[in-house]
């Protein structure tokens, strides 16, 4: 089991630095789509000798939204802008990359000094859950485009996905529960701004908001 988890978590591990240097947006979303299906068969995994329906259902909703939903909504903006690719980044892609790589090698080295639980001392659940979080964090700062700042906050909140299933024994539900509404909440503010940037500029270019004016 442990192998597995791993695997996958591995996997998203990449998918977080092919994010960081991708300059298309339909690279980027594809990404971080492919991360959130990841991360939905991960309770799965952790807990197949106890599954419960409900744990089933919180993978399939987490599966579906971040792996179906939120991309089609996304492609869907990026159509109705016609725009396929990251211009003029505030960082670049390669310092990016290089900032990602230097991120997820400083959290495999962080999560060796934490005191974490034997079930865990193993797993690479907290340092790919703070590569996360750290890549969450460049693509929002670091990037213009709006749609690839919504994937910033989707990557970021991949990481907290992470980080709440080291609780999945204790509170199965709860952790689950709460990060897959916030990350709802959030991508429907994120989808309204979207959409009024798009409305007022024709484009999805964030620097554009520096023309407000009261």
């Amino acid at each position: 089991m442990n192998e597995t988890l791993n695997l996958l978590i591995g996997l998203a591990m990449g998918l977080n630095l092919l994010a960081l240097g991708s300059s298309r947006l339909p690279s980027l979303i594809q990404a971080m789509s492919f991360q959130g299906m990841l991360l939905g068969l991960m309770p799965l995994i952790m807990e197949h000798e106890h599954l419960d329906w409900r744990l089933g259902l919180i993978a399939l909703a987490t599966i579906a939204g971040k792996g179906v939903v939120i991309p089609t909504l996304l492609r869907r903006a990026m159509r109705a802008a016609n725009i396929d690719r990251e211009i003029e980044p505030f960082i670049g892609f390669v310092p990016s990359l290089l900032l990602g790589a230097a991120g997820t090698i400083a959290a495999v080295a962080l999560s060796q000094a934490l005191p974490l639980l034997p079930e865990h001392a193993g797993l690479l659940l907290v340092p790919g859950a703070i590569a996360s979080v750290l890549t969450g964090f460049v693509l929002l700062i670091g990037r213009a485009e709006a749609i690839s700042q919504v994937c910033g906050y989707l990557i970021l909140e991949n990481g907290i996905y992470l980080f709440g299933l080291l609780l999945i024994r204790s509170t199965p539900l709860v952790v689950e529960s709460g990060i897959l509404l916030d990350v709802t909440v959030g991508v429907f503010v994120i989808g309204i701004i979207v959409d009024r940037i798009q409305r007022a500029f024709d484009s999805l270019d964030t620097r554009k908001l520096t023309a407000l004016r009261e």
